[in-house]
């Protein structure tokens, strides 16, 4: 049977002196990762729970991920939430799951009382230091009582519950389970070619499902990760040193993270020496920027990764083997082992090659649906048209087509996709546009469907003035793309996963433009 703690208990004995993550806080090796692991899972069972959601509310450390560990061995599900997220999301999660219990640390349990206190929410809940529940050695009681649920676990018991937000805002809590975890861990593993001496440097928080890329190979193989501190995404020379200096091999990163990087510069002062295999996903990559870091880091393997959520992680790669020219799209590949992808038009049929579709996915990689919200997983789990069978497949929301080549291209997704002047526009080719204009860094196009307008974010330096960016824009662009506002901005907002924050920019947009009202 697949179960996520296999990795764990292989490798605690095979690497137990190993630093397995390491972070401000301090570290653990494998060995006390396991043993951490198992006496907070024995004292969750202590309290009666299982099959429960436990809330796990601590500052990102190796910490965090053995009371991940803990819960998934008291047979409950572990719910991950950080203290950057606004106090709002947190209850909204809170009210959706009922958690059986918080594990908290040092710095999260006052907070978690001051909102308890101001009745931000119903605090029907126990909270627990983690530090108390880890501590000490298993009772005899204890080890029964973690093998009793072990033998009576299945895969297709849940491992997590992780808050995303959907288009209206409201978080939605993707349920996956141990099938469909082990299932991407070991085709994600495969193609990243990871082992004991691979040492990964992670850039998601952990409250998110893309930290999965780093946490499980790491159990699987015994090899290492380091939780890069957030501030040094502000200092791209600082952080490449960092890189350097601990000899991170491996990084998988959203692709505004490599590209803030890039369209800084650094590459002038520092290169990334240690590195061996860079992937990025999660946003259109410009080629300008990828071919910085491709000369940067001539040695490394890059990989184009593709995949949401609800499909556990990644479900399609693509590793680079050739150049790729500005204004060039990079193909997200083929489907992991075990992964089918379909694609389906407008009218519910495939379309011919190079026609756009929705990307829709099916496999062992699909997750539970969404917690406590039969209407919303019923809308996006459906069943495949193509089979006269019960047979899942998720729609991704997403616009790709298969191009000449046999790969699979990622054109947008359906909600950044606008309806203007007549026209049907991708805004994401807007932001290509305007990326290969000299002196741009990086950019976002939104569309403001109150007053109908396209707007443009843009980092640039002073080559790219705003005057040279609306002249650029006007000569590559037709009338009806072209954005109504153009606006530099010295950085870009970031959701806490590093990707560009559109519901920011459109706030701020609208913002600015009630100030001007005012005036």
């Amino acid at each position: 049977m697949a179960h996520i703690l296999d990795y764990l208990e292989v490798t605690a004995i095979t690497h137990a002196d190993k630093p397995a993550f390491i972070g401000e806080a301090g570290f653990l090796t494998f060995a006390q990762l396991h043993d951490r692991a198992r006496k907070t899972g024995a004292e969750i069972t202590d309290r009666g729970i299982y099959k429960k959601p436990v809330v796990v509310f601590m500052q990102k450390s190796a910490d965090m991920v053995a009371a991940f560990c803990g819960v998934v061995y008291a047979g409950c599900y572990y719910v991950p939430i950080d203290a950057e997220m606004p106090a709002y999301r947190i209850r909204q999660i809170f009210e959706t799951t009922q958690p059986a219990l918080v594990i908290c640390d040092d710095t999260t349990l006052p907070l978690l009382s001051e909102w308890a206190q101001e009745k931000a929410w119903d605090a029907s809940y126990e909270a627990v230091l983690f530090d108390d529940i880890s501590a000490g050695a298993l009772r005899e009681s204890d080890v029964t009582a973690l093998a009793n649920i072990r033998r009576r676990a299945i895969d297709t018991d849940a491992v997590y519950v992780v808050f995303t937000s959907g288009s209206t805002g409201m978080p939605k809590g993707v349920t996956a389970c141990h099938r469909s975890v082990v299932d991407y861990i070991e085709q994600l593993s495969t193609v990243l070619e990871v082992d004991e001496h691979t040492v990964f440097g992670n850039q998601s928080p952990l409250y998110l499902d893309a930290c999965l890329k780093e946490l499980l190979p790491t159990m699987k193989y015994g090899a290492t990760t380091y939780f890069i501190p957030k501030s040094l995404f502000m200092f791209p020379v600082k952080l490449i040193e960092y890189l350097n200096e601990h000899h991170i091999n491996n990084i998988c990163w959203v692709a505004s993270a490599l590209g803030l990087v890039a369209g800084l510069n650094t590459f002038a002062k520092v290169t990334p020496y240690t590195l061996r295999t860079i992937a990025f996903g999660s946003e259109v990559f410009a080629a300008k920027h990828l071919n910085q870091w491709r000369t940067a880091a001539p040695d490394a393997q890059f990989i184009h990764l593709y995949g949401p959520t609800e499909a556990t992680g990644m479900s399609l790669f693509y590793k680079l083997d050739r150049d790729f020219a500005e204004g060039d799209a990079i193909p997200i590949g083929r489907p992991f082992a075990n992964t089918d992808i379909l694609l389906f038009d407008e009218n519910g049929n495939e379309p011919p090659p190079g026609q756009p579709g929705e990307i829709c996915i099916r496999g062992t990689c699909l997750c539970l649906g969404y917690y406590n919200d039969p209407e919303r997983t019923s809308a996006t789990f459906v069943q495949n048209p193509r089979a006269p069978y019960a047979d899942l497949m998720y729609k991704t929301g997403d616009l790709g087509y298969i191009g000449t080549d046999g790969n699979y291209y990622f054109l947008a997704r359906k909600d950044h996709q606008i309806k203007h002047m007549g026209y049907r526009i991708e805004l994401t080719e807007i932001e290509w546009v305007a990326m290969r204009i000299p002196g741009v860094q990086l950019a976002c196009a939104i569309f403001d469907g109150e007053t109908s307008r396209i707007i443009l974010y843009y980092m640039g330096d002073e080559t790219a003035p705003k005057s040279a960016v609306q002249a650029a824009l006007k000569t590559q662009l037709p009338r009806y793309m072209m954005p109504q506002a153009i606006f530099p901005i010295p950085t870009l907002p970031q959701t806490p996963g590093g990707k560009i924050d559109r519901v920011q920019l459109l706030n701020q947009y609208r913002e600015s433009v009630r100030a001007t009202r005012k005036d």
